[in-house]
């Protein structure tokens, strides 16, 4: 295994983004434009300047590091940017994992995702070696997640089927931004689609905020919501109350 993976960053005790502890890779690449994104300057696709180029052997070797602060349940979770941009790198990363018995998590916009060839036989292997897959659903109205993020949210949501459809264990993550994404209709509808899925495990309510706003600063990018509050501790319950409420996910 000798290709190259292009790292944005990597963290070492993760709690908050797959089960148990562990061990972050933030790939570099990402075609949406999250007007909420606190990583713009993970965007950037290519190679020079794009990132740190790294082996599977040298991040596997430096997630090992701290395997046992893992627990039963932790391992590594690839994130971005978005790492499906890096498919061919990210199969590699799997399968090793698995073959030295390291838990696998993908945290995805899925945007790239189509049932054409050849990304589609890429995926399949993908889902081989990936254990669970955190899949962000930034709003059910197409129109609507277009202009949130550039891109209308139907491959995202045919990603969402198609993890149903081979039973691949799914967390489904929803970003709450006040006056966007908080109205009742929208989330009930989401709701009701996530109802149509078999492989749910958990719903995820992820409160917005302003912590990466000082990077779109920095990067001489106009940031479009600065006037957009947090969400109240209502809103979060309320959305929470909606999105859960199949099976008290």
């Amino acid at each position: 295994m000798t290709s190259k993976g292009y790292i944005h960053s990597t963290e070492s005790f993760g709690s908050v983004d797959g089960p148990g502890i562990r061990f972050l890779i933030f790939m570099q690449g990402c075609h949406m434009r999250c007007r909420y994104c606190h990583n713009p300057d993970t965007w950037k696709v290519g190679s020079v300047g794009c990132g740190s180029p790294a082996t599977v052997s040298e991040l596997l070797d430096k997630a090992e590091r701290y395997r046992a602060y893992w627990g039963p349940d932790g391992g590594i979770t690839v994130s971005g940017g978005e790492a499906l941009l890096q498919i061919d790198f990210l199969i590699e990363l799997f399968e090793e994992a698995h073959r030295r018995g390291i838990n696998t998590c993908l945290d995805t916009a899925a945007q790239p995702f189509t049932r054409e060839e050849p990304f589609l036989g890429k995926f399949e292997r993908l889902m081989q070696s990936t254990d669970l897959v955190l899949l962000d659903i930034k709003h059910i109205d197409s129109e609507k997640h277009r202009w949130l993020t550039g891109h209308g949210n139907e491959h995202i949501l045919d990603c969402a089927r198609y993890l149903s459809d081979i039973k691949k264990p799914a967390w489904i993550r929803h970003v709450l931004v006040p006056g966007i994404t908080t109205a009742e209709k929208q989330l009930t509808l989401l709701r009701q689609f996530i109802d149509t899925l078999d492989n749910v495990k958990r719903v995820e309510v992820l409160p917005y905020h302003t912590l990466g706003k000082f990077k779109w600063e920095k990067l001489g990018i106009p940031y479009s919501l600065s006037d957009v509050p947090t969400p109240t501790s209502e809103q979060i319950q309320r959305a929470e109350a909606i999105l859960a409420a199949k099976n008290n996910l």
